[in-house]
C-alpha cells in the first residue's frame, strides 16, 4: 500500500464518525421537491435496481460537471483528486474502515467483482493455485458476477461451487445449513476453496443474508479469502466492514445512498490489498494502488464519486440520519408487504428480520406464472397499463418440494417491493388493485402474450 502517498488521502484530518444531524427536519413537502423529477403518474417501487437521486445532490453533480467543463485542466489539477479524496473519507467513517486508503470508488459493484476476480484468474492461470480448485458462491449471486467468475476463473482451470439459498426462506440456519453443506463439497477430493463469494443482500429473490455469521464460518473453514457482494447495503443496513470481517466489501452509492448512478465503493482490508490489485481498465495510473488507479480511468464524468458530501447533507437532514431512513424505509416495506400478502391471499418470501427496505411478495397463483418469460411480460403488462414499476420473480419449484400454496394452487411468482422515502401508500395501493384486477378479470400469465 502507498501508505505515504497523498493521493491515498492521509492526512493528520480525521472527519467525524457521527457528522452532525440538522435540528431542522426535512418535510413532507420537501422530499416531494426533492424528487420531483421523477414521473409523477408512475408507482415506482422498484429503487432496488438504479436507486434514485434527490434534486440537491443533481444540483451539486452539475456543479462539478460545469467545473470540468469550464476549464477542464484546472478541475483535473486542482480539483478532481482533491474531490475524490474527500469522498473517500467520508465512505471510510461511514463504513468504519480503518484506513482511507482501503476504499476505492469505482462504477459499480460489477467493476468491483471484475476486479476481485481478475486477480483470482491471474492466481490460476499462474500456477498459484491448482487447477480445480474453487470458488464458492450463492446459486442466486448477480448474473454479471457469474459472469465475471466464468471469464476470469473457470476459463484459467478453476471450478465453481454454488450454494443454494433456500426461498421462500424461514431463517437464517437454513442458509447457514446450507453454506456448510457447500463448503464440504467445495473441500473434496483435496480441492481448496479459494474465494467464497457472499451477498449480503441478494437481489432476486431479495434476502438479507446472515453475512458476519457466514464470513466467520469461511474463516473457521481455512477458505483463504472473502469477497462479500453487497451492491444493496449501504443505505439500508449498517455496514461495518471490521464486524463483518471479509477481505473485500462493495456497495453500489447510487442504489440507497442517492448517488447519481453510478458509483461505488470497494474496500479491501489492508492485510490482503497488495500490489497485483487493478482496475480492469488500465491508466497511467496503473501500479500506484487501486485507489489512486481507480480515481483516474482516463476522461471521463466523474461527477458521481465528488457528489458523496452533498448526499451526506440530504441524509442528515432527516430525523437520525441515515439510520432514520434505514429503520423508516424498513417498517415500511414490511407494512406494506403484509398489505399486499393479505390482499392478494399468499405470502412474504421472508421473515421481516430478513429484509431491509426491500421484500419478496407472493402473487395469486391464478396468475399462472410459470416461467422467466411470464414474469417479464407481465412486469411490461403492469408498466404499460398500469403504471407500475416492480421486478417480479418466478420461483421455480424443487424436484420434490411442494412449495407455498394459496388457497387456489402453488406460489410460483413473486414481486419485489422496494420502498425510498419518495414512495407513498398509493404506489402500493396501485399495484395491489392492479393485481386484482388481472385476478378478477380471470387473466393469466399466457393470456398476457395474446394481449
Amino acid at each position: 500500500m502507498q501508505h505515504d502517498d497523498p493521493r491515498n488521502g492521509e492526512s493528520t484530518h480525521r472527519s467525524s464518525k457521527k457528522p452532525k444531524i440538522s435540528s431542522q427536519f426535512i418535510t413532507e413537502s420537501d422530499i416531494r421537491d426533492e424528487f420531483s423529477h421523477h414521473h409523477q403518474r408512475v408507482a415506482r417501487i422498484n429503487n432496488g435496481s438504479f436507486g434514485s437521486c434527490p434534486g440537491s445532490v443533481l444540483a451539486a453533480q452539475r456543479h462539478w460537471q460545469l467545473q470540468f467543463l469550464r476549464q477542464p485542466d484546472a478541475f483535473y489539477f486542482n480539483s478532481l483528486r482533491d474531490g475524490i479524496t474527500a469522498s473517500r473519507k467520508i465512505i471510510k467513517d461511514l463504513i468504519n474502515a480503518d484506513h482511507v486508503d482501503e476504499v476505492s470508488l469505482v462504477d459499480n459493484a460489477t467493476t468491483a467483482a471484475a476486479i476481485v476476480l481478475q486477480r483470482i484468474g491471474r492466481s490460476f492461470a499462474e500456477g498459484k493455485f491448482q487447477k480445480n480448485d474453487t470458488v464458492l458462491m450463492l446459486h442466486c449471486a448477480y448474473e454479471a458476477v457469474k459472469k465475471s467468475i466464468q471469464a476470469y476463473v473457470t476459463r484459467a482451470g478453476g471450478s465453481v461451487i454454488e450454494v443454494r439459498l433456500p426461498f421462500p426462506v424461514n431463517s437464517e440456519v437454513e442458509i447457514i445449513s446450507e453454506l456448510k453443506k457447500s463448503i464440504d463439497e467445495g473441500k473434496s477430493n483435496g480441492r481448496r476453496i479459494r474465494l467464497a463469494i457472499i451477498d449480503h443482500i441478494t437481489s432476486m429473490p431479495s434476502v438479507v443474508i446472515p453475512v458476519k455469521e457466514l464470513v466467520r464460518i469461511c474463516r473457521a473453514e481455512g477458505i483463504e479469502q472473502v469477497f462479500v457482494d453487497a451492491a444493496h447495503a449501504i443505505g439500508s443496513v449498517k455496514v461495518d466492514v471490521k464486524e463483518v470481517g471479509a477481505d473485500f466489501y462493495v456497495s453500489n452509492l447510487h442504489k440507497w445512498f442517492f448517488c447519481p448512478p453510478s458509483v461505488a465503493f470497494l474496500y479491501c482490508n489492508k492485510s490482503t490489498t497488495s500490489s497485483d490489485l487493478h482496475h480492469p481498465v488500465v491508466s497511467h495510473e496503473y501500479g500506484n494502488g487501486l485507489p489512486i488507479e481507480s480515481a483516474w480511468t482516463g476522461t471521463r464524468d466523474y461527477s458521481s464519486q465528488l457528489v458523496v458530501p452533498a448526499v451526506l447533507e440530504f441524509v442528515n437532514r432527516f430525523e437520525g440520519g441515515i439510520e432514520g431512513i434505514m429503520k423508516r424505509n424498513h417498517d415500511q416495506v414490511v407494512k406494506m408487504g403484509k398489505m399486499l400478502a393479505e390482499s392478494w391471499g399468499t405470502n412474504l418470501g421472508s421473515p421481516p428480520e430478513m429484509s431491509a427496505a426491500m421484500i419478496m411478495v407472493g402473487l395469486p397463483s391464478r396468475l399462472c406464472l410459470n416461467s422467466e418469460k411470464d414474469a417479464l411480460k407481465l412486469r411490461s403488462h403492469l408498466r404499460d397499463c398500469y403504471e407500475v414499476e416492480v421486478p417480479i420473480f418466478h420461483q421455480v419449484p424443487k424436484d420434490g418440494e411442494e412449495g407455498v400454496r394459496d388457497k387456489d394452487g402453488f406460489i410460483t411468482g413473486y414481486v419485489r417491493i422496494s420502498h425510498q422515502v419518495y414512495n407513498t401508500l398509493e404506489d402500493y395501493e396501485k399495484l395491489r388493485d392492479a393485481i386484482n384486477q388481472l385476478v378478477e378479470d380471470g387473466k393469466t400469465c399466457k393470456m398476457l402474450f395474446k394481449e
